[in-house]
């Protein structure tokens, strides 16, 4: 096919001297470091899944999705089971996220596992022109495709099902770790110059990129990694760009793709050590985000103060309250709590239901938890 330009799949070894080697070191150094900090579980992983869900978020953006932030957290807030379909796009590529960590630890990358991803990447979407789903979700192409923003055609549909045996060869091949992120950003510019299905070829390959990162052991449990998809959906031109440039083929050019990979991936595992110091996430995240609820009335002057003291303890119990709510009856103090509950910013510690910490994820809260994200640098909206 005209524009069609075959190099073999392979590790391209950067010079010892050069910067990438220098990311290459650092990046493994926070691979291995041990992940613990002073935020307590049940807080962090309300981050990763308001991290997860920008993730998704950004994902579909970079495809043409039109969802602004503040639509999408709607349906987190009011809690919608009814979506149009780019809201359906988005909750798609979270369900996915949730699937690779549920799975990626005894699961091969292979095709099965990249075809359920497409499947749950495209399920309930109308396919072109109509949405951005596909006819035959999981399969494979069996017509040629052209990609936007890109001169490079993809091989013929007859040369797909071989070029992704080569790839998951690639990707399972029992390698040194230290050629780990190289092969994870070489797979990713491979997974995109075959563009295997007839249509969310971007979604998948970001996921299968989020995959192989915990696979190799950047995950939040072990090593320093929330939304690598933000490397590439940070400037949507310079990521074509950083393509075209690896389409080429050349060692030079396939090692500038790893370099921006690479650098993009660094920034964002560096974040997350400001988010595991409590001092600095209750600074700068949490208290922030209950005076922008109380400035907009979602919340009441003495919700407020209830909040702040459960964020200032980590963990609440009703006797910390008896300076602010005043009643001598008990009762009261359980009744202030239970609307909090049922407001979805207070939940119980698991196993100690008198107990309880600020919830966020899926309340009032979550859009002042985003303002206060975005302020310190740390999302896009």
């Amino acid at each position: 096919m005209a524009g069609f330009k075959y190099f073999d799949l392979g590790i391209v070894f950067p010079p010892f001297e050069s910067p990438l080697t220098d990311l290459i070191i650092e990046l493994d150094y926070l691979r291995k470091k041990q992940l613990y900090g002073s935020t307590p579980p049940f807080i962090f992983f309300q981050l990763k899944s308001i991290f997860h869900m920008l993730e998704s978020l950004a994902s579909a953006r970079i495809e043409g999705n039109n969802t602004e932030v503040a639509e999408y957290i709607e349906t987190k807030i009011l809690n919608k089971s009814q979506a149009n379909n780019e809201i359906k796009e988005i909750q798609n590529m979270e369900e996915c996220l949730q699937f690779i960590d549920e799975n990626i630890g005894t699961s091969k990358i292979d095709r099965a596992f990249v075809s359920e991803l497409h499947k749950k990447a495209v399920e309930g979407l109308p396919p072109p022109p109509d949405g951005e789903g596909d006819a035959t979700p999981g399969s494979y192409r069996t017509n040629n495709v052209r990609i936007n923003n890109s001169l490079h055609n993809p091989p013929d549909p007859l040369s797909t099902a071989p070029f992704m045996d080569s790839l998951f060869e690639f990707i399972e091949a029992a390698d040194s770790p230290k050629y780990d992120l190289l092969k994870t950003a070489i797979a990713h510019h491979r997974f995109v110059w075959i563009h295997p299905f007839s249509n969310g070829n971007g979604r998948t390959v970001r996921l299968l990129t989020y995959a192989m990162l915990v696979k190799y052991g950047f995950s939040v449990n072990k090593g320093r990694i929330l939304n690598p998809a933000a490397v590439f959906c940070t400037d949507r031109d310079d990521y074509y760009e950083k393509l075209a440039l690896a389409d080429t083929g050349t060692d030079e050019n396939i090692l500038i793709w790893c370099q921006y990979v690479l650098e993009g991936l660094k920034i964002e595992i560096e974040k997350i050590d400001h988010l595991l110091e409590y001092a600095f996430l209750k600074k700068k995240v949490l208290l922030p985000a209950i005076s922008y609820a109380l400035d907009r009335k979602h919340i009441t002057d003495l919700e407020s103060k209830i909040l702040k003291r459960t964020v200032e303890k980590q963990i609440l119990k009703s006797s910390d309250l008896t300076d602010i709510v005043t009643s001598p009856y008990v009762s009261e103090r359980s009744r202030v709590i239970r609307k909090l509950k049922d407001k979805k910013m207070l939940a119980p510690i698991p196993d100690s239901p008198r107990r309880y910490s600020i919830h966020f994820f899926n309340s009032f809260l979550l859009r002042g938890i985003i303002d206060a994200l975005h302020n310190e640098g740390f999302v896009t909206i």
